[in-house]
């Protein structure tokens, strides 16, 4: 966590957290690799991505989520989110960064109806012979993010440029501020 962020309190943290963790590793988890538990030897030769690699690999996409989808913007590098799961409803809106290194990241403030929590999320990309590898930081495993011949099952198939965020962002904050508006209303009486 930055610290320049003002703390909220840990039971909304943890909450707001565990919400946004589920929804951002969700894309990543459901990969046949990770989701197979395997642990995939990154190839020695493999060489980090260039932030113009991964600027042109996100740009204007919409990651599709299982239980929502994350837009990666141009404009401003902007980068909103919405999610509507099992876990409940849950937005975000933040910014998304690329690196020499490698690295894309969103760092974002999630909201949900018990509370608002910032967020930052990275993934690490290495590429070797066309073949795009992923994972996330920390502690995450090594798949196939994108195979050198695109396969159907690539979490890489999951970007696509159509905006599957705007609409439904809407919607979801409607949802979560009617939901804080009658909590108020109910603590009042």
């Amino acid at each position: 966590m930055a610290s320049s962020y003002n703390k909220p309190s840990l039971l909304i943290r943890a909450g707001v957290a565990t919400l946004a963790a589920v929804i951002v590793l969700g894309s990543v988890t459901s990969s046949s690799a990770a989701a197979a538990g395997k642990s995939l030897k990154l190839p020695v030769d493999a060489r980090p991505m260039t932030a113009f690699e991964l600027y042109q690999l996100y740009r204007d996409k919409s990651w599709q989520w299982p239980d929502g989808a994350g837009q990666m913007q141009d404009a401003d590098r902007r980068f909103a989110a919405w999610v509507d799961g099992k876990e409940g409803k849950s937005w975000a809106e933040g910014r998304w960064s690329v690196s020499d290194a490698g690295r894309m990241c969103f760092e974002a403030t999630w909201y949900a109806a018990n509370g608002k929590f910032p967020a930052k999320t990275c993934f690490l990309h290495r590429i070797f012979n066309e073949t795009v590898y992923q994972k996330r930081e920390p502690g995450g495993a090594w798949f196939i993010f994108r195979h050198a011949a695109a396969k159907d099952a690539d979490e890489a198939q999951k970007l696509v440029a159509n905006d599957l965020v705007t609409e439904r962002l809407s919607i979801v904050k409607a949802t979560l501020n009617t939901s804080k508006a009658e909590l108020k209303k109910e603590a009042v009486q």
